[in-house]
């Protein structure tokens, strides 16, 4: 058995088992960022996260702009059951109110806007919204 050493530090005897930042936790946190895309119009992210949280807000888009129910059930796959406001749910209002305002529009729904960095870890944040 190998000696008892520091944990989590590179070298001897150090992080064994140190748990990964795996597939599945990334797109868990890139549902709950697109849905709160979708429920609040915008949120604030870092620069590694914007191209695929604005390639999953445009697919959800699009599934609203069909608007049928099978656009729906794929849309419910990747959005969150989160209330929007009351009695309204993230997915009706991603069928309500954001698939008819882009109905004549062809891509290009989100801006990203550069804010700077953040002052605990320096990483650049973006803030993403809806083009109006």
């Amino acid at each position: 058995m190998a000696a008892q050493g520091r944990k989590n530090v590179h070298g001897k005897t150090g992080v064994r088992f140190k748990a990964a930042y795996t597939a599945s936790k990334e797109k868990s946190m890139q549902r709950n960022v697109v849905t709160e895309l979708v429920v609040h119009d915008q949120v604030k992210v870092t620069s590694g996260v914007v191209k695929t949280l604005t390639k999953n807000a445009a697919k959800l888009v699009t599934l609203a702009k069909r608007g049928d129910l099978s656009a729906r059930r794929q849309a419910a796959r990747l959005l969150r059951d989160v209330d929007a406001k009351e009695g309204q749910t993230a997915l009706q209002k991603l069928f309500d109110e954001i698939g008819p305002k882009f109905k004549s529009r062809n891509g290009g729904y989100t801006r990203a806007i550069k804010l700077g960095n953040r002052k605990g870890d320096d990483a650049e944040v973006v803030l993403v919204s809806w083009v109006d």
